[in-house]
């Protein structure tokens, strides 16, 4: 066991910060530095955040949420109403644009939320770096063992 890694950490709640762009631990200090940027660690708490590895699931879901609304309004606009082309090409690609900056940075602060509650990736009180899994640097292999070789293997 490494530090305080049996306490639970509630997601709910850390959830609910991210969304917030919140520090999931304390739910004060800022998430992020700039636009997607995320802080080295909260200002508010000192909660080291640099094991997050949210990459590319924020915009996969982004483009999830985003493809439902946009595509369920379409096909209610095609439905009820008679817009001319012209609106479509307008009203259609500005709405998505707006909820994709509109929802990027929630999801991705849920995201490392989710990270930080379930203590993945660095989040464990195992430390980070390296391959950003085991919190272990593959670099730093035993003169015997060849970088990346499992030291479980014969």
């Amino acid at each position: 066991m490494f530090g305080d890694e049996s306490l639970p950490r509630p997601w709910w709640p850390a959830a609910r910060n991210g969304l917030r762009c919140r520090c999931p631990a304390c739910g004060e200090g800022r998430l992020f530095t700039g636009f997607l940027k995320v802080v080295p660690s909260c200002a508010h708490c000192g909660e080291d955040l640099r094991a997050q590895r949210s990459d590319d699931l924020p915009p996969y879901i982004v483009i999830t949420i985003v493809g439902h609304i946009v595509g369920g309004a379409i096909l209610l606009a095609e439905t009820y109403s008679e817009l001319p082309l012209w609106m479509h090409a307008v009203v259609w690609p500005l709405l998505t644009i707006a909820l994709c900056f509109a929802l990027m940075q929630p999801v991705k602060g849920m995201v490392v939320a989710h990270q930080w509650a379930l203590r993945m990736q660095g989040f464990g009180g195992h430390g980070f770096g390296g391959n950003g899994f085991d919190g272990h640097d593959p670099s730093e292999a035993p003169a015997d063992r060849p970088p990346g070789a499992s030291e479980h293997r014969p």
